[in-house]
């Protein structure tokens, strides 16, 4: 396996270093970036948390993804893959399955949604199904280890039970069994990359340390995991951009420990969860100085890794005690570190963005639909929103070689009456739901702000 290890990497450096046109994604100076120079904020949703568990797919149809874009203004999706669907069986693969997600991805590009793929897992994978366990395949641990798991709440405690950290422990420290993952992650790169609105891939959801120490887990596992499974992905998918979680000890609060990886193009990928809100308690609004802070060490945390920022999750119960409140506290940290972030999740009840009814969760979905940049012809400082006012304010740093103009999304449910653009002299023009500036504003940093008309 070692040899093929070295081949797929070599392959992979070949075709990134073949040609010399921009590739449709990529990341430059803190940004992910399109073929044009812009830089891309990704805003969207998570397709979906019912993804996990066979029959593998939720109800989402073209109708749902051109939902996304036309109604609430959103531009990406963070589509679920499994493990357990793309390898049920050790060595035998489900090409229908594979079809099935492709047909996904080309409804999101019918949309104009761009897609990061997300191979998740909770709680190891499918031994541990009755405890909410998804994404490894039975065959790829111990029947034993199964065997006594006993159901714990919250769910996230669950990984401390022996069987599921024996599990974790023989994964990251078994070649195989990461060689079985990475040629899972190959099948799905050769399927989906004709796809030119692939983004790339989440490699990992929430790594969980098993028994080794939390401190030394990236380090020592996590990091070297990456650089195996980058360079296999690449070997079929050369321009994917490669989203990188922090262990999932990031989630309780520290700094991470990973380091700037060999590889280029790669975006730093945490999440963003207030832990009382995460219990069940509700979100308590004193919260919001410590989560906007949080955000804002996340954006640090991935200029220095020399990344992107995109948060990969984030979201609350539909009806859980302060939604408006927490919501807004998440949108306002991602626009203040200039971040991408993706709503947990896009379906039915729970988390979700509809009611079980399948109509709009409300007061939810108008509070995540608001006005944001999504390509910038510059380097983004900052966007923020007044609900109140309805009042949109975007700060960026113009770029003069870069030819291709702003574009802001501004879902039109937000301006019944339509909006007036101060931008201080720049050529803007609106249709539908966009917000186009052919022109920058004549100043740097440009500022941009929209109002309600009249």
């Amino acid at each position: 396996m070692r040899v093929a290890w070295l081949l797929v990497a070599t392959a992979a450096l070949s075709c990134t270093d073949a040609g010399s046109e921009l590739p449709a994604w990529s990341v430059r100076g803190g940004f992910l970036r399109d073929r044009d120079g812009r830089a891309v904020v990704l805003r969207g949703a998570n397709v979906s948390g019912k993804n996990k568990h066979a029959p593998w797919f939720d109800f989402q149809g073209p109708a749902d993804f051109a939902r996304m874009r036309d109604a609430w203004g959103m531009n990406a999706v963070r589509f679920l893959v499994l493990w357990a669907a793309v390898e049920p069986h050790e060595g035998q693969y489900d090409d229908a399955y594979l079809d099935a997600v492709a047909e996904r991805i080309g409804w999101a590009r019918q949309a104009n949604l761009a897609v990061v793929l997300d191979m998740h897992q909770d709680v190891y994978g499918e031994g541990f199904a009755s405890g909410g366990g998804d994404g490894a395949p039975l065959w790829s641990c111990a029947a034993s280890n199964y065997a006594g798991f006993t159901l714990t709440s919250p769910w996230a405690l669950e990984n401390l039970e022996p069987g599921v950290t024996a599990c974790y422990d023989a994964f990251w420290r078994g070649a195989d069994t990461q060689a079985h993952y990475a040629e899972a992650w190959r099948r799905v790169a050769h399927r989906l990359a004709g796809y030119d609105n692939v983004v790339g891939f989440d490699i990992f959801n929430e790594p969980y340390w098993g028994s080794h120490s939390i401190l030394r887990f990236e380090p020592d596992l996590l990091q070297p995991f990456y650089e195996k499974i980058v360079p296999v992905v690449r070997a079929e998918a050369p321009s994917w951009v490669a989203f990188l979680e922090p262990s999932a000890s990031r989630n309780l609060g520290g700094t991470t420990h990973l380091t700037t990886p060999s590889f280029a193009n790669f975006a730093y990928a945490p999440h963003s969860y207030d832990t009382s809100a995460e219990s069940g308690q509700g979100f308590d609004p004193s919260h919001r100085t410590a989560l906007l802070a949080n955000v804002a060490a996340l954006a640090d945390e991935a200029r220095s890794l020399g990344g992107a920022l995109w948060i990969g999750e984030y979201g609350s119960p539909q009806d859980a005690p302060g939604v408006v409140q927490y919501m807004t506290a998440q949108y306002d940290a991602a626009g203040a570190a200039a971040a991408s972030s993706m709503y947990w999740d896009y379906t039915e009840g729970g988390y979700g963005m509809l009611a079980p009814d399948g109509s709009e969760a409300q007061p939810l979905v108008d509070t995540l639909v608001r006005p944001y940049p999504e390509r910038v012809a510059g380097d983004p400082v900052a966007w923020s929103f007044d609900a109140t006012t309805s009042t949109f304010r975007l700060s960026y740093h113009p770029a003069g070689e870069v030819t291709a103009p702003t574009v802001l999304s501004v879902p039109a449910r937000l301006y019944p009456h339509g909006y007036r653009v101060d931008c201080g002299g720049c050529q803007a023009t609106t249709q539908g739901g966009s917000l186009t500036l052919a022109t920058p504003p004549p100043a740097d940093p440009a500022v941009v702000t929209i109002r309600p008309a009249g």
